[in-house]
């Protein structure tokens, strides 16, 4: 007796619909897997929408909301349309307080007694203003005895709104941010650069190498236990000069179109004397690849200081991190 297979036209089409839903989630998943999170700094350049590249982003983060003497949040001049254009162009959009520069005020306002209420108001800014989360970018000696008070307090109220909770940390100051404080961030952006600086000018030379980078991640990862999938290697769009008659500090557009050829290069050493360091497409290409094996993704200071064009640093981490190729 033969037995007759046959595939009813409605098998036919639910086989087709969940092959199609599949691979649009492995897509998804696969879009997702590796985060690119890019700082745009309004209070130094208004940014022009139409040179940032959302579409080479996963996550946009606004700095910095920082408080007044009356722990009131101050906002950054388009605040609302930056977040308003990434969200049309599916990217997440986050606020991020403190930075590198010294705010006056947090020591008062991270206090038992003030905490709260300044906690209110970031959870405040999150909702009315639609963002997807705040990032703690406090730094130095802002990291005192509170900076795990208001991580934990403020992980309490986030999460209940659905947003993000994440921070940008650094290497060198990592044993004063507690591990019950790492454990609160869904991710962090470690800042793998400023090894050297216009601060010290007797110590001239690169402030972002490869080395450091994978120095970075062995602690964050290894010594600090956290996730890999958690950690997003920082990457620097600006150079540093010692000697130079070219300021503190350049672009890396500037770089690239005052010396004909460095995108392929770390160094750059001008004929009026002195030396720029930076970091190069080889370079950031290298890390990318780097973070794609070792991290979760990379992080970006800041997307204003890229160079548009084919030279592009945030293309060639597109390109090295496979985002380009699974659009």
């Amino acid at each position: 007796m033969k037995v007759r297979l046959t595939t009813r036209p409605f098998g036919t089409r639910l086989i087709k619909d969940m092959m199609l839903l599949a691979t649009i989630i492995f897509s998804v998943r696969g879009y997702g897997q590796f985060r690119i999170i890019g700082y745009v700094h309004p209070w130094k350049q208004t940014p022009d929408m139409t040179k940032i590249s959302f579409d080479k982003i996963t996550h946009l983060n606004i700095a910095f909301v920082n408080p007044d003497s009356s722990g009131n949040l101050v906002l950054p001049g388009g605040f609302d349309t930056l977040i308003a254009t990434a969200h049309l162009n599916n990217v997440k959009v986050l606020a991020s307080i403190g930075g590198g520069s010294h705010n006056p005020y947090y020591a008062s306002l991270l206090t038992d007694s003030n905490r709260p209420a300044f906690i209110d108001k970031l959870i405040n800014l999150a909702v009315t203003h639609n963002l997807d989360g705040i990032d703690v970018d406090i730094e130095n000696d802002a990291i005192d005895a509170n900076y795990e008070k208001l991580v934990i307090d403020l992980s309490d109220k986030i999460k209940p709104v659905k947003k993000l909770l994440t921070s940008a940390v650094a290497t060198w100051n990592g044993e004063k941010i507690s591990d019950a404080a790492l454990q609160k961030f869904d991710f962090i952006n470690v800042m793998s650069y400023d090894q050297t600086g216009p601060w010290t000018p007797d110590k001239p030379g690169p402030h972002s190498t490869y080395a450091k980078a994978e120095d970075d991640l062995a602690y964050w990862i290894k010594t600090r236990k956290i996730k890999k999938k958690k950690i997003n290697l920082g990457l620097p769009f600006y150079g540093y000069c010692f000697g130079t008659q070219y300021g503190a500090s350049m672009s890396y557009s500037e770089i690239i179109a005052a010396f004909p050829g460095a995108e392929l290069l770390d160094e750059v050493a001008p004929s009026t004397g002195g030396n720029i360091y930076y970091n190069g497409l080889p370079t950031i290409k290298k890390k990318t690849s780097l973070a794609r094996k070792k991290a979760g993704g990379v992080m970006v200071w800041q997307l204003m200081q890229d160079d548009p064009g084919v030279n592009s640093l945030l293309t060639a981490i597109n390109t090295e991190s496979g985002r380009a190729s699974s659009k």
